[in-house]
């Protein structure tokens, strides 16, 4: 709203000059066009007039003229100046109508046109008050025509030949009403003409608003907008539309939107054949213009012009992802699928495979084994029990249990599991296992189970990769940036680069006799209690693993506390 008074007083005052300038050149041409008809009659006729104060009329009419340009920049600051001009051309008029022969001349009608000026400047009320002017002009030139010089010595004596006073009185007041009717029509005129430009004005600005706010909408959408013509010529290429295909707007408009695009030859020719009132949907690989390639979902349809025209309606998106997300949805079904088969597989496997444990130490107890017997029965029973721990391994991955969420102080988790580190069978001499937690409780909405099975299988792995001996290390840190996370050093051989991507992946481990399933439960876990998990590692100098849970905002404040209470 404000801008819009702004720009409609810009346009008054630019209107105003534009006026003003008009009003001068209407007087040069005036006065030019009354010296040349004044010089030839002049010529034809000489002595209808006095030269010398008619030239000296339209001499000064000049110089006014040259002064009023020079003031053109100050009449919309200093509206006086306009009445100024207008008053001083209303004397200059009864000036000249006075050397001209008063109530004998022609030229009354002069009055008519800083009159009309007036109303179109200064609306009605401007133009009644340079008309009242007039008329007090026009008398007191007729008055002074029939009026004795001893009675008033500055005016002109009575001359001899005047009309009769009955004539002069009427045509005086015929004058007179005609400078105030003028004044009347040409106020309503203007007036009108002003009333007309104003709701010009304003329609203008509200269309401008518009356009400016369809603009800015079709700039907003997140989806790509094209418009063509018939001849598939673009026509808009909104900002969504640019970031996608990375086409900038000015290089898009004129292009074949087909090939701009890159629409299947295909989907053109069903686009071409389909109803208006149908719109066609295809999916297919785009090629940037930074050289990436992605998948686009375009949506096409009629658009109908307002001369009855159709034209051409795209709407698309940069759908690499949710493709991304669909193929991988698709493969972890197949994979949930096998993995139910696999698990049944393995659960039935199981069963024998106890029994068939259980008879082998039977029979290892009861049968009197020497030599060679006794070390191929030691071999199968230490086999079947890694097949056994592989098989319950796999079972914990392929059948996760559901988590039993509680309120969990991860402090004291790590520390406990740090005790069970340093008191079981994976801690070899030169081993060295050091735990870093705050001094306060740091809680956590987890699974106390699965947390601790987490952090067993890091911590061994860990261990495991340290052969010669090393530093564990267990911290537990609260960045700023919320939730909680659990980081487990070691300073062992490290991963290669082209395994981080697969250490999570089932049965690929990097240990000799690993199952490859620890970590790959590991992963799942973090998975499921909605966390999540980083790597980094360097060869020959050990790896860190990062896990990080999120964090309920209830327990903020508690931490907030908690950190207070520690310092």
């Amino acid at each position: 709203m404000i801008s819009t008074l702004e720009d409609r007083g810009l346009t008054e005052a630019a209107t105003v000059r534009a006026r003003v300038l008009w009003l001068v050149a209407g007087r040069l041409i005036i006065s030019t066009t009354l010296l040349g008809s004044a010089t030839l009659l002049q010529f034809t006729v000489p002595g209808v007039f006095p030269v010398d104060p008619f030239f000296f009329l339209i001499g000064l009419t000049y110089g006014l003229s040259v002064v009023y340009l020079s003031m053109l920049k100050y009449v919309e600051r200093h509206p006086w100046l306009v009445n100024a001009q207008l008053w001083i051309d209303v004397l200059l008029v009864s000036a000249f109508i006075l050397v001209t022969g008063g109530i004998r001349s022609d030229f009354s009608s002069l009055y008519l046109l800083p009159i009309i000026a007036a109303t179109i400047i200064r609306s009605r009320s401007g133009g009644l008050q340079v008309a009242a002017l007039s008329a007090c002009g026009y008398f007191a030139i007729v008055a002074s025509q029939y009026v004795s010089v001893e009675q008033f010595p500055l005016w002109v004596a009575r001359e001899p030949d005047l009309p009769a006073v009955r004539f002069a009185q009427y045509v005086a007041a015929t004058n007179v009403c005609g400078f105030v009717g003028v004044a009347l029509l040409a106020g309503s005129l203007a007036e009108g003409l002003r009333s007309a430009d104003a709701r010009l004005v304003d329609a203008s600005a509200a269309m401008a608003d518009l356009r400016a706010f369809n603009a800015h909408v079709i700039d907003s959408l997140v989806s790509g907008l094209v418009t063509a013509d018939a001849q598939w010529r673009v026509l808009t290429f909104n900002r969504a539309a640019s970031t996608i295909t990375g086409v900038s707007s000015e290089a898009a408009l004129g292009r074949d939107a087909r090939q701009l695009l890159g629409l299947p030859p295909a989907f053109s020719e069903r686009l071409a054949s389909a109803p208006p009132s149908r719109g066609r949907r295809a999916d297919f690989a785009y090629a940037t213009l930074d050289g990436r390639t992605i998948d686009l979902g375009v949506t096409a349809g009629q658009l109908q012009f307002p001369d009855n025209t159709a034209g051409h309606l795209f709407t698309f998106q940069d759908v690499t992802d949710v493709k991304r997300l669909e193929r991988d949805a698709g493969r972890r079904e197949r994979l949930a699928a096998v993995g139910e088969m696999a698990a049944g597989i393995a659960h039935e496997i199981r069963n024998p495979l106890a029994s068939m444990s259980g008879s082998m130490q039977v029979l290892r107890a009861e049968l009197s084994l020497k030599g060679e017997q006794a070390e191929l029965m030691d071999i199968v029973l230490k086999e079947s029990e890694r097949l056994n721990s592989t098989i319950r391994s796999f079972l914990a991955y392929a059948r996760p249990t559901r988590p039993t969420m509680a309120r969990l102080d991860l402090a004291q988790v790590v520390a406990e599991t740090a005790r069970l580190l340093q008191n079981g069978d994976d801690v070899r001499p030169g081993h060295r296992v050091e735990v870093d937690v705050p001094p306060h409780p740091v809680w956590c909405e987890t699974d106390d189970n699965q947390v601790r099975q987490v952090l067993w299988n890091l911590a061994t792995n860990g261990l495991r990769a340290m052969s010669t001996g090393g530093r564990l290390r267990l911290s537990v840190t609260e960045p700023d940036t919320g939730g909680v996370e659990i980081e487990v050093q070691d300073q062992g051989c490290g991963i290669a680069p082209a395994d981080l991507d697969r250490i999570f992946e089932p049965f690929h481990s990097t240990f000799e006799r690993g199952t490859g399933l620890g970590l790959a439960t590991v992963h799942r876990i973090v998975g499921d209690l909605l966390g999540t998990i980083s790597v980094k590692s360097v060869v020959g100098q050990g790896t860190s693993m990062c896990v990080r849970l999120p964090r309920p905002a209830a327990d903020e404040p508690a931490r907030e506390l908690s950190l207070q209470e520690a310092v």
